[in-house]
């Protein structure tokens, strides 16, 4: 009984334990690891994938992805940038910024719910407009000289960066909607089983436009935190973006075949990502390493998912065929006990 006591536990814990000990081993990799410059501008770094994670989580738990975020981060970045240069209004450019995510989004959710288009052909095809129309907006060139816009990405709230506070409301505001609301229960229902949701009574497609809709809003924010913090609206921004945003919640534990998943656990892994990507930095590893490191992790969370999923589902089916009341073959009387009249010896 104990030891399936610790069992339990350390699974349970197992993606905060790695956490802890990815941190550890950066700090004796790197001196420079623990300087508190450091730490705050891994903070700054992991707002951004973070935030875009908890986008992820919510469309991978309702069966869903988005391969857009990327491009549509880096779209909705330049046109909050162009907005800004234009009216020198930070609320109106964050919100512009919010508004094109979400326009994208709601465009993506259209032909994955209504015209039942898979998600990943659909999210592919935005990937490219977005990244194109970001590309003809700006004639492929780097917007400079943003001026105050830089506070949503560099600026400080006493010793807190502001990526940061925007990194733990919308942290705290996606577990409430995922653990607290119908909503969340509904997204979690249509990804274990959307059949049997529709059957339910769930708004199937209500849910996967409002998943959507929700990951527009943090795709929107990611990109005016980004152009921020480089101090540029550049449209080649965000490449690759859209993998890391899926691999956070992957090895936080949100299962890829939907309808599994924690804010905590996405969390977890984003801040994995970015410690990873920060001590590789340190110690001078080449960008083409780091990317084969990425898609090492990637394949590995992957398929530790599908495999966990597979031995739950024989344990499952072991269980129930020994819990099965053994039957009597055709045309055998069937056997009483040394009380009955009968027996079928």
């Amino acid at each position: 009984m104990l030891s399936k006591l610790k069992g339990f536990e350390v699974s349970r814990y197992s993606i905060f334990i790695i956490l802890a000990v990815v941190f550890i081993a950066a700090s004796f990799l790197s001196p420079n690891f623990l300087s508190g410059d450091n730490l705050l501008n891994v903070l700054r770094q992991v707002a951004v994938i973070t935030i875009l994670a908890c986008g992820a989580m919510t469309l991978i738990i309702g069966g869903m992805i988005d391969l857009s975020a990327g491009a549509v981060m880096a779209l909705a970045g330049v046109v909050s940038v162009l907005v800004y240069k234009d009216t020198k209004s930070l609320l109106l450019a964050l919100v512009v910024g919010i508004l094109v995510g979400i326009a994208c989004n709601r465009i993506n959710a259209f032909l994955v719910a209504t015209l039942k288009t898979p998600a990943f052909i659909v999210t592919l095809g935005m990937m490219m407009v977005a990244r194109g129309a970001v590309l003809q907006l700006t004639n492929g060139q780097n917007v400079l000289q943003l001026g105050d816009f830089v506070i949503f990405g560099q600026g400080n709230y006493g010793w807190m960066p502001i990526p940061t506070i925007f990194l733990i409301a919308i942290t705290v505001l996606i577990w409430y909607l995922m653990n607290q609301t119908r909503y969340g229960r509904s997204v979690y229902a249509v990804g274990g089983n959307e059949e049997a949701a529709r059957a339910a009574g769930i708004a199937v497609e209500r849910v996967k436009y409002n998943a959507y809709i929700v990951n527009g809003l943090l795709v929107g924010i990611a990109g005016v935190i980004f152009m921020s913090r480089v101090n540029a609206g550049l449209p080649n921004a965000g490449v690759g973006y859209e993998l890391q945003a899926i691999t956070a919640p992957i090895i936080g534990g949100t299962s890829f075949s939907g309808g599994v998943g924690t804010t905590a656990g996405t969390l977890a892994g984003a801040l994995i990502v970015g410690l990873l990507g920060n001590i590789m930095n340190l110690t001078g590893v080449g960008s083409y390493i780091q990317q084969i490191v990425m898609g090492v992790i990637i394949a590995v969370a992957v398929a530790y998912d599908v495999w966990s999923k597979r031995g739950k589902a024989k344990t499952v089916i072991l269980k129930s065929r020994k819990e099965e009341p053994p039957t009597a073959s055709p045309g055998t009387a069937p056997e009483t006990s040394p009380a009955g009249t009968r027996s079928a010896l």
